[in-house]
């Protein structure tokens, strides 16, 4: 059951960063999405706001990779073809005012984060695996290490560039036009 309502709780702060961001996330709107009571909050989250937000992205990160690890590698093309595919519904909800969770805790999380710096070394733990799992998945499908490592950076900077660009237009049109340039990009096997 505790771990139920820490899990619980990790969603609702994931969803809230995704919406709000770090700063405007707070334990009343997680109680209140998770259901948890307020006791939880220093039980599963001694180290406050920034523990939460931690967890959150660290969850968040490993759930991309585990989608991103699923991905077909057959052909380059195909890897690009099927992130872009499968990141598509992501950016959408971008454009009505979603986001990155792993994205927000890189911002300013005002006056309750004391350690700015472990925030942003999660989120670089899990762009960087996230880059690893893509660069795996094109050196499978015939390309060089460092042709699939500046591909999948490509491709991840595309993506978080996409939830920025997208939420500020209200439309989808600026990720479709980065994901065709991403694909005139896809190399032949080398």
């Amino acid at each position: 059951m505790a771990a139920d309502t820490k899990s619980r709780m990790i969603g609702a702060a994931i969803g809230l960063l995704q919406r709000h961001g770090l700063a405007a996330m707070s334990f009343t709107e997680v109680l209140a999405e998770s259901g948890a009571a307020r006791g939880a909050i220093y039980h599963h989250f001694p180290g406050g706001k920034q523990q939460l937000a931690l967890e959150a992205a660290r969850q968040n990160a490993a759930d991309i990779r585990g989608h991103l690890h699923e991905l077909p590698d057959r052909t380059p093309r195909e890897v690009v073809e099927a992130f872009l595919g499968n990141v598509r519904p992501v950016v959408e909800a971008s454009a009505r005012g979603g986001g990155c969770a792993v994205a927000a805790v890189t911002i300013d999380g005002g006056a309750a984060i004391a350690d700015q710096g472990s925030l942003l070394a999660v989120a670089a733990e899990g762009f960087a695996g996230w880059v690893g799992e893509l660069t795996g998945k094109l050196t499978h499908a015939g390309l060089s290490e460092p042709r699939a490592a500046d591909l999948a950076t490509l491709m991840v900077v595309t993506l978080e560039g996409a939830h920025v660009l997208c939420r500020a237009a209200g439309s989808v049109a600026p990720f479709d036009r980065a994901a065709a340039a991403v694909l005139s990009t896809v190399p032949d096997p080398d």
